[in-house]
This record gives structure tokens, sequence and C-alpha cells, in this order.
């Protein structure tokens, strides 16, 4: 799967590292003193190392465990993120990641135990309270599972601290690192969901959407938590009719009882990393009118943006309770 893995000298001799390494014995290993050497210089080519992306182990420093925005969270006390992996195995066109980084390059972190203990800690640290914790905000949660462990380093983690709430999330069908524990409440595997004629043109690599639909089917069969992620909300000709005749599809598939929390939003993004995506991908649709730039930030003309938003949140509410319902956008909507 990689030609070349780049090491860092501090994560040269960790177990993890050398689990990776003898699974890729065939890649090219280069060694470096700090990641960035490999990930942050600037004039990359990042639709060309997209095609073949190297693998760079590393060591998360500093700071491991970050706070969400106040507006960003799913009803507990606390809500935190973390980052065990840089970037995607999918290519989505309205994906941030495509312009935040100037490498598409995959960096693991490999210290998965000081994330822990940072995850711990902030939990000891006002035990009376809920915390839940974000694993897919700068990668897929599931996506490269089988190269990472990360669900078997973690899961184990998180039904011992009942109080800590760990989300996945995913367009990966690669659930079988769940299928074959008994569930457990905490974890909700949380499954980023548009209708066909967006994951056709825009998802690049990821999953079919039936198939991310027969995957969700697989764990609510099991007993596993799920949340669905409406987000981002994509226009185009006919969008709001073939919205609600998905969101009708999805509801009908799983049992109401199985969702813990469903999201919805539309496509938005800051002016910067914005400029890099239209840059990268100038021939693309998606970043050709419609789009308008307001507070620093780019998304649709407001009526557009109000009337999808407005008619997928009515639809969603027709089937889910509005304490499962967390809107993205309800301040830019003035709701």
């Amino acid at each position: 799967m990689f030609d070349r893995i780049y090491i860092e000298e501090a994560v040269r001799e960790h177990p993890r590292t050398q689990t990776l390494l003898e699974r890729y014995p065939k890649a090219e290993r280069i060694e470096c003193t700090r990641y960035g050497e490999i990930f942050n210089p600037k004039r990359q080519n990042f639709r060309l190392q997209k095609q073949n992306p190297a693998l760079i182990l590393a060591e998360k420093r500093g700071t491991r465990v970050l706070p969400t925005p106040p507006e960003y969270g799913l009803g507990a006390d606390r809500h935190f993120y973390f980052s065990h992996m840089l970037n995607c195995l999918y290519d989505c066109r309205y994906c941030f990641l495509q312009g935040m980084y100037q490498s598409a390059n995959y960096i693991l972190f490999v210290n998965f135990e000081d994330f822990q203990a940072e995850i711990r800690d902030t939990v000891e640290s006002d035990p009376n309270k809920s915390c839940f914790f974000f694993s897919g905000y700068d990668c897929d949660s599931l996506a490269m599972d089988r190269v990472t462990g990360f669900t078997d380093a973690f899961l184990p983690f998180f039904e011992k601290h009942p109080n800590a709430w760990l989300e996945l999330r995913t367009k990966s069908v690669n659930v079988s690192p769940l299928l074959k524990r008994a569930p457990f409440p905490n974890v909700v595997t949380a499954f980023s969901l548009n209708p066909e004629p967006v994951a056709n043109s825009l998802e690049h690599k990821a999953p079919p959407v039936k198939a991310r639909l027969a995957a969700l089917k697989k764990l609510t069969d099991a007993g596993w938590k799920i949340g669905l992620r409406f987000d981002p909300l994509i226009y185009f000709e006919n969008c709001v009719e073939v919205y609600e005749a998905f969101l009708d599809q999805v509801f009908a598939s799983i049992p109401a009882d199985s969702i813990h929390s469903i999201t919805l939003g539309t496509f938005r993004s800051p002016k910067a990393v914005f400029k890099k995506m239209e840059t990268l991908y100038p021939e693309e649709p998606l970043f050709m009118g419609n789009l308008e730039l307001k507070d620093g930030m780019v998304g649709y003309q407001e009526q557009i943006e109000r009337e999808l938003f407005e008619r997928a949140r009515e639809r969603i509410l027709q089937h889910a309770d509005a304490s499962q319902f967390f809107p993205c956008q309800s301040e830019a909507l003035g709701l």
C-alpha cells in the first residue's frame, strides 16, 4: 500500500512503528528528525501526491486533546477532539483537508498511549461531567484502521471510561473491528452521508452510499449506536427534492432507537482554505457560482442555503426527535 514510509527519529523504536514496518517490508524507509520536514514545505504538488501518498510515522507532541468550538457539540457537558492521523484515504472535493495542508501524505501519530493519558486526565479533571471526544476531525476514523489499529487500541480504553464518549466519524464500510466486539453505549459510529448525485460526483474513492448504509445497518443490528451526519449539504438542480427522498430512505433503513445523534450543515469554508481548494481543482463545478464570501467564510448565497437547510431540517424532524438533532448552522441562518 505504501511505496515510502518516513520515520521520525523519536518513534523509530516504538512498537507500533516496528509493527508497521514489518507489515510493509518492501516500502522505502526514510528517516527524518521531525515530520514537518516532509509535511510542511510549500509548493508541494497535492494532487500528484494524492495519487500515491507516503506514510509518515511521527510523535504527537504538545497538547493532544483540544476543546471544540462552543457551538460544536452533541449534548455532553464538555466536547473535545483529537487527531491520531492527518489526511484522509478519500478524496472528497468539498473537504477542508484539501485546502488545509501542504501535503497529501498521511501522518500517523503512533504514540496512542499519550493520547489516552491526556483523555484520561481530561475526564478525571471533572469526573461529574460527561465528555465527548471526536476522533475524525483531521482524518476518517475507520478508513485506514487496518493500517493504524486505532479501534483495537481505543475501544477497550473507552469501554473502561463510561463517562467519556467517542465519535468515530467515517465514510468507511470497515466496521468489522466493532462487529467483533459486544457493543457498549459510549461509542458512536457517525456516518457522513449524501445522496448519490453528490457522492458520485464529489466523494472520490469513498464507498458507495448503498454500501455505507449497509454497513450502518450491520452496526445497528449488532446493537451499536450510530450517528447520521448530513454535512455538508450540497446545492445542485432539484437538490431539495433529492435530499428529502434521500433522508426518507436513510431513516427507513435503520431503527430509530439506534440513533444517537443527527447533524446537519451546508457547505462552508474559510476563505483561504477555499482559495486553495479552488486552485487545486479549477474545473470543479462545486466551486463555480452560487457561492459568496461573508464574514471570512465562503458559502452558498443566503436564500439557497436557507431553503436547502430548512427543508432538510423539516424532513429530519419528521423522522427523529428534536433532542437527537444538532444543527451546525443555526446561527448563520438565524434559527
